[in-house]
């Protein structure tokens, strides 16, 4: 019996498979700062009337993903330690590693721009692609996300719209700027 009009029961909407594959917070939330992350380096490396560099943006975007994710992992060591929380060291360990949706997050944008540093195509055209992948990814994850959580078919896309609206920002960004 559902809930409200927006959210029923997730056993009698989502099949098996689904139920049994729902992403956990921490990945949901990783994976899609990842996304982000991506399209805004992408958009900002990506300058008009310089020359172009895939290779040397996709390196920056690697970069910065491990840098960020080290950080935000460290975050929850020093917030576990400020807790005086006595868990072992090697949980502590895994509070970091745990950051890698945000890493793999980025391999697309790498991706693609390693294919415009190869000579299939212009860099401006990878970011292009880039931004455009992204926003599709954020879209689908935020479906995702709600629809394993119970969310109606619409409610669902509605969350999906939401969550795209970021990249579409940063698209909107990179159009005014460059």
């Amino acid at each position: 019996m559902p809930d409200s009009a927006d959210h029923v029961d997730p056993e009698s909407v989502a099949p098996g498979w689904i139920r049994q594959h729902r992403p956990a917070e921490q990945s949901l939330f990783s994976g899609i700062y990842g996304l982000v992350l991506a399209s805004a380096l992408a958009s900002a490396l990506d300058a008009t009337g310089e020359k172009a560099d895939p290779g040397p943006d996709a390196l920056w975007v690697v970069l910065t993903a491990l840098a960020s994710a080290a950080a935000h992992g460290y975050a929850h060591v020093i917030a576990q330690r400020a807790s005086a929380d006595s868990s072992a060291t090697t949980s502590r360990w895994r509070l970091v590693l745990a950051e890698w949706p945000l890493v793999a997050a980025v391999v697309p944008t790498v991706a693609i721009l390693l294919a415009a540093e190869a000579g299939w195509w212009a860099e401006a055209t990878a970011v292009n692609w880039a931004l455009l992948f992204n926003t599709a990814a954020l879209f689908c994850w935020g479906a995702w996300a709600a629809r394993t959580s119970g969310h109606s078919w619409p409610s669902s896309c509605g969350a999906g719209v939401m969550d795209m609206f970021i990249g579409l920002l940063i698209i909107i960004a990179n159009a005014v700027i460059h």
